[in-house]
């Protein structure tokens, strides 16, 4: 994975953080955008639209949550890969960040290499040859080169990670995927999510979708059905 090129917006309220963060990224080839609260990131994040946010979960003038919802909240920012930064270890902070739409966490203190190496993989998922098929299922067309969904001339505009639970799902009809299943292909087995976190993004599917094709098999899974 190539570094150059990538653009990392950075905020947090503590100067020393953001020179730490800074100078690991740099040294690994990222250019580093800086914002030391929540207000300043929106900001920056609209004017300068970078590959990846890392947002410190308690900043002033608007949380990390704040900020990752709002920007969520609009479609040029659905691909955008955003870590929180946090001293929150508890899994209720964790689960509520990916249900805004989070990606990962990194931890404080920060571990240089552990921050390095988490960016790194997220560019690594999201930057690998695209060779999936597009899906046509009734009246559902699924294009993962542009994830596009579309349903019977309608554009449905979904999240990066509703687009690729749907995706999978869709991949193999009538197919349970189990729950841990899930977890490991949308997720990646470093994140730690629970199944609350899918059973949002299911319900967030199927309202987008406005069609019953996505069965829940109880206590086992999901499966999709056309």
């Amino acid at each position: 994975m190539d570094p150059k090129g990538k653009k990392i917006l950075v905020a947090d309220d503590e100067p020393d953080i953001l020179e730490i963060i800074g100078y690991n990224l740099i040294a690994e080839g990222y250019e580093v955008l800086y914002a030391k609260d929540g207000e300043e990131a929106l900001t920056r994040a609209r004017e300068s639209m970078p590959d990846l946010i890392i947002l410190d979960v308690m900043m002033p003038r608007r949380t990390g949550m704040e900020v990752c919802r709002l920007l969520r909240a609009q479609e040029a920012f659905n691909d955008t890969l955003i870590i929180f930064l946090t001293a929150l270890n508890d899994e209720l902070s964790h689960v509520k960040g990916l249900e805004f739409g989070a990606d990962d966490f990194i931890s404080k203190p920060v571990s240089p290499r552990v921050l390095v190496t988490k960016v790194n993989s997220l560019f690594r998922r999201v930057n690998k040859p695209e060779d999936n098929p597009v899906l046509q299922a009734g009246g559902l067309t699924i294009d993962p080169s542009r994830f596009v969904v579309d349903y019977e001339g309608r554009q449905i505009v979904l999240a990066k990670k509703e687009f690729e639970l749907l995706y999978l799902l869709a991949s193999r009809p009538g197919r349970v995927f189990l729950r841990n299943e899930i977890l490991s292909q949308i997720w990646g087995a470093d994140v730690i999510v629970g199944d609350r976190t899918i059973d949002v993004h299911i319900r967030k599917v199927r309202q987008k979708l406005g069609i019953d094709c996505i069965t829940t098999v109880k206590g086992v899974g999901y499966k999709f059905e056309h």
